[in-house]
């Protein structure tokens, strides 16, 4: 029997546990304080613009709007080995040692670290659009390199951001 969900209902997944919800309100109650996880309770829940589903093997990295790390999340330390305190505030790219296999599709305009190509974080920073399914080399400091699955996703608050997912290969 197939679920149909009304599309005006947005969809969130938690970075900390991997939870996904259907939620109506973005606002926990009479408040403007944006909706925490009903799981484990973590603040970073992303919108998302469809049901999406991450492998249980996925790991999870909430970033700013400038692309530094602000949370490893679920598998983030399964994946690479690196904890919380030894990476916050630091470029993603440049932690994870992450080389593209496929360019980003954002165009001369989002070369934001103007090396002649565009990366999908670069894409979702600058456009605020999903980047999805994009092949990637994670070379994390003190690990041997593998490849992964990136999926990246614009954070729709205030606060900009975005959160990518690693799926190893």
């Amino acid at each position: 029997m197939a679920v149909y969900y009304p599309l005006d209902v947005p969809f969130f997944i938690c970075p900390n546990c991997g939870n996904r919800e259907l939620s109506s309100e973005r606002t926990a109650g009479m408040s403007n304080r944006p909706k925490a996880c009903s799981r484990c309770g973590g603040s970073d829940l992303f919108e998302l613009l469809d049901d999406y589903y991450p492998a249980p093997e996925a790991a999870f990295f909430v970033c700013d709007q400038e692309g530094r790390l602000l949370d490893v999340g679920k598998g983030g330390f399964e994946l690479t080995g690196l904890k919380d305190e030894h990476v916050i505030g630091r470029q993603v790219q440049d932690v994870l040692g992450l080389h593209w296999m496929e360019e980003g599709d954002g165009g001369e305009a989002a070369d934001t670290d103007r090396d002649g190509t565009t990366n999908p974080i670069e894409t979702t920073l600058e456009w605020g659009v999903r980047s999805l399914g994009k092949r990637v080399q994670v070379n994390a400091e003190g690990d041997l390199p593998a490849e992964a699955v990136a999926d990246v996703f614009p954070g729709y608050d205030d606060d900009g951001g975005l959160l990518l997912v690693l799926t190893p290969r």
